[in-house]
């Protein structure tokens, strides 16, 4: 099966049976039935038709190396500048489908499973299978068009950097035990977004933990693994009406954490396990970091353009443009977005081959776009509510428009360019971006959506080129 249409992936998804709690309860039935998934799954499933819609399949699919087949062009290797024009061109697409609100569309972990795939040579320093196994799931992915969750992050129990773990009573995944079939897993791991509504589980060593060799492991497993639990957050979805909640009705991305109750890891499906040295070279050799943040900037942008235009709907309706402190905030997410693009750009322009045939945009550029948009984000929600003012506090619903009282919403609840109906629809739609529970997640989520926003600087720092500019002043120092 080549690239997938929405009804294959619901089908394929209720064929599944994955252990999942919510609220103490276990999912029965079909997940797409689930109000707190329909509404993510019919997004990613829409995700699917559009690669498939005979106007957009050339844009979105290539051919398949190995049957010539129309695949995802997210699983396309970039061996060149017009392959990278090409990916960007795909990534927008499916992020202006979301409006940037969804983290986890299906490009992102089959960019990370590329990359780590076209260097998995590095693999061979354990064991010659481990990279086949890792070329296998990357084939098979491409060719079936699979969709993941993953994790990386811990349980938070102790983050004292000087903490232990009791090693007979595991918290955090680790492996417990090995035999002829396999790895035994026990413990847990956080933030799985889309938990459950995947085809599998891509498990990746523990945020930063390279060091430590119990904590460097990488498999992938099926979402309906034995022994595999997700357990989800409560839930932020509030309705499926897409007047009252026309983001959260649409995107709500469900978060879980995984439980390993002594799951069996085939060997087939392992990667590598306890070598913190091919951890360390797998994901800073690849070329993990600067596809991922390529696709994860082009997303970022396209969620800034939708807030940008959000705002000046809000200002014409409430005629706020002669206020200079209106466009002073305004201004400050025009040089944000155009800050972010010129980042995106250059790191396309200063793009380079790497030692396994990868072209790869500049990691540094995307590193600043990374920095910046987790500092950006919260000042645009700021802005938002700071337009908003009172009148996000109070906002009637649908149902106040089919009452008996609609006749007064519409000469009270008026805007100066639009309807009543228009605007109260607005002013929700600001509410679920900037106030409510699936607003304020995503925020949250944006602050640390590629982990610790001082490691990442700290990742910055450390790895951006400064020698040339330290001669610039050590010549000045010598000249004088």
């Amino acid at each position: 099966m080549p690239a997938i249409n929405g009804e294959q992936y619901i089908t394929r998804m209720n064929s599944l049976k994955p252990s999942i709690w919510l609220r103490g309860q276990k999912i029965e039935g079909n997940l797409f039935e689930h109000p707190d998934y329909k509404g993510a799954m019919k997004t990613k499933a829409s995700l699917y038709d559009l690669q498939v819609d005979p106007k957009f399949v050339e844009m979105m699919t290539f051919s398949s190396p190995l049957t010539s087949d129309r695949v995802g062009l997210s699983f396309m290797q970039p061996k060149s500048t017009d392959d990278l024009a090409k990916r960007r061109t795909m990534i927008k697409t499916w992020a202006c489908k979301t409006l940037g609100m969804m983290g986890r569309t299906p490009d992102y972990l089959n960019t990370v499973l590329m990359t780590l795939t076209m260097s998995s040579s590095i693999l061979k320093q354990q064991d010659d299978a481990f990279q086949q196994n890792l070329v296998n799931l990357f084939e098979k992915a491409r060719e079936k068009d699979l969709s993941f969750t993953h994790s990386f992050i811990n349980p938070q129990v102790n983050r004292a950097q000087s903490y232990i773990e009791d090693a007979e009573k595991p918290i955090a995944a680790r492996i417990v035990d090995k035999n002829m079939d396999g790895l035994i897993i026990k413990g847990a791991r956080l933030l799985a977004t889309q938990g459950g509504m995947t085809d599998e589980v891509f498990i990746f060593p523990s945020g930063g933990n390279f060091g430590d060799n119990q904590n460097a492991f990488c498999f992938s497993i099926p979402t309906d693994t034995d022994g595999l639990k997700f357990v989800c957050r409560e839930s932020f979805y509030q309705g499926e009406s897409s007047f009252n909640y026309p983001l959260s009705s649409r995107f709500h991305e469900m978060e879980t954490m995984i439980i390993f109750d002594n799951v069996l890891i085939p060997w087939d499906r392992v990667f590598f396990y306890d070598r913190q040295d091919i951890a360390y070279e797998l994901f800073s050799k690849s070329s993990f970091t600067a596809h991922t943040l390529h696709q994860a900037v082009i997303r970022q942008i396209t969620k800034t353009e939708f807030i940008l235009g959000l705002v000046q709907k809000m200002v014409t309706a409430l005629n706020l443009s002669e206020y200079q402190h209106i466009k002073e905030k305004v201004s400050e997410i025009i040089i944000g977005l155009e800050t972010m693009y010129g980042l995106l750009e250059r790191a396309e322009l200063h793009a380079k081959e790497d030692e396994w045939g990868t072209m790869n945009p500049n990691v540094h550029s995307l590193y600043v776009a990374i920095n910046t948009f987790p500092k950006l984000y919260p000042r645009m929600v700021e802005i938002l509510q700071i337009i908003g003012a009172g009148g996000l506090i109070a906002i009637p619903t649908e149902e106040d428009f089919s009452s008996d009282i609609a006749s007064d919403l519409e000469v009270y609840c008026q805007g100066t360019a639009c309807s009543a109906t228009e605007k109260t629809r607005l002013f929700r739609l600001a509410w679920d971006l900037t106030m409510s529970s699936f607003g304020t997640r995503q925020t949250q989520y944006e602050r640390y959506f590629f982990g610790d926003p001082i490691k990442l600087a700290a990742n910055l720092y450390n790895g951006y080129p400064r020698e040339d500019y330290l001669k610039i002043v050590e010549r000045f120092l010598n000249e004088h």
